[in-house]
């Protein structure tokens, strides 16, 4: 059975159409993704941003990766 990521951190916009995942993969790097949602269409979220397989090497790296290359993702969490 293959090994999983798992999700650290999730950020949502205020509207739930997007988000941003903050993972850590089984061999102990990190990641992040871009994922989108439309209310009308039920398979959920799917990826958009093609940052997955971007390697760093701390939780803080990925997440400031993140910002710089998600446009809405700093508003978002100056809010929260």
């Amino acid at each position: 059975m293959a090994q999983k990521n798992r999700v650290l951190r999730s950020i949502e916009t205020d509207s739930g159409d997007r988000c941003v995942d903050i993972f850590v993969r089984p061999d102990g790097s990190f990641g992040f993704e871009e994922y989108r949602r439309d209310s009308e269409d039920l398979r959920g979220w799917f990826p958009i941003g093609s940052y997955a397989d971007a390697v760093y090497l701390t939780e803080a790296a990925a997440r400031d990766a993140a910002l710089v290359a998600v446009p809405w993702l700093p508003d978002v969490m100056n809010r929260k």
